[in-house]
């Protein structure tokens, strides 16, 4: 039983943080970083049945195509996705007004799209990438029983050693079938690293030194279980570890809008985020 200090509901029974209820979230769920993002992928719905705004969770539900869909902006980084990953598992999976687990349970789905910087020189600004795994520097998972990955974080902690001064790594895994389904969306696929913060901990040099001088370089010259390390950003390891302990699937899919290494920006971050909407809304709407 989930006591009501541990899972914290607003005096209208929606959740704490979401302020949603339950029936309100559709079972394939869209999550992007940014909170304006929501309404440029809601646009596509033919029909909008819930809109909800509380802190930087903004959410939307409605159909595409006859499939029923959400999209819920997490903010930036995995203290955010611990949040907005628990409080969905709860509503399809926990009485919210006694506190007991349901019999049943849902695998639900999960989406993320959202913008990145490679760290792989031969990965072109513009292109879309999808995360085949991720390497999160950012410690949520130490707090959850979760297989880290030890073997290969040991491997890659092994032949780069000027990692050791930083936060040990875990490894998480998106789903292989939603890989596939996704295939032709995406152009480029790797793992992707999740940083704990947006300056030094992904290596940028603007006010204080960092750590690590050539951290993206490093890492855009490593592997993990086979993988080339390909991009960096702040939320993709959260997802998919917690979705692997929570019983569901997901995918993250990335517009890359940096080259870290070359120092190139996007001319057309819209136009290519756009892009990877259009995509990704067509397919998702097919998986089953």
């Amino acid at each position: 039983m989930a006591k009501s200090s541990e899972l914290i509901l607003n005096k209208d029974g929606s959740l704490y943080h979401l302020a949603l209820r339950k029936g309100e979230v559709a079972e394939k769920i869209i999550t992007v970083g940014d909170p304006d993002r929501v309404s440029e992928v809601s646009r596509h719905f033919d029909r909008i049945e819930v809109e909800r705004k509380a802190r930087e969770f903004v959410s939307c539900t409605g159909t595409l195509n006859g499939e029923r869909l959400s999209v819920i902006s997490t903010g930036i980084g995995t203290d955010n996705v611990d949040i907005v990953m628990n409080e969905l598992h709860s509503l399809f999976h926990i009485d919210l007004r006694t506190g007991e687990p349901l019999d049943t349970t849902t695998k639900l789905t999960f989406l993320r799209l959202g913008t990145s910087g490679t760290i792989r020189e031969n990965i072109p600004v513009d292109s879309i990438l999808a995360s085949e795994a991720a390497l999160g520097f950012d410690g949520l998972l130490h707090f959850y029983q979760y297989d880290i990955g030890e073997e290969e974080v040991r491997k890659l902690m092994e032949t780069k050693p000027a990692l050791k001064d930083l936060p040990r790594p875990y490894l998480a895994f998106g789903d292989a079938d939603m890989l596939e389904h996704f295939k032709a969306c995406y152009n480029h696929q790797g793992v992707t690293v999740t940083a704990p913060g947006f300056y030094a901990p992904q290596g940028r040099q603007v006010n204080i030194p960092p750590r690590l001088i050539n951290f993206t370089g490093i890492l855009g010259e490593s592997e993990v279980a086979g993988i080339p390390v390909t991009n960096i950003e702040m939320e993709t390891a959260g997802i998919y570890g917690l979705a692997s302990v929570l019983g569901h699937r997901a995918l993250s899919v990335s517009a890359i809008l940096a080259n870290r290494i070359s120092g190139e920006f996007s001319s057309t971050p819209i136009k290519t985020v756009e892009r990877m909407i259009d995509l990704s809304l067509e397919k998702l709407t097919g998986l089953r």
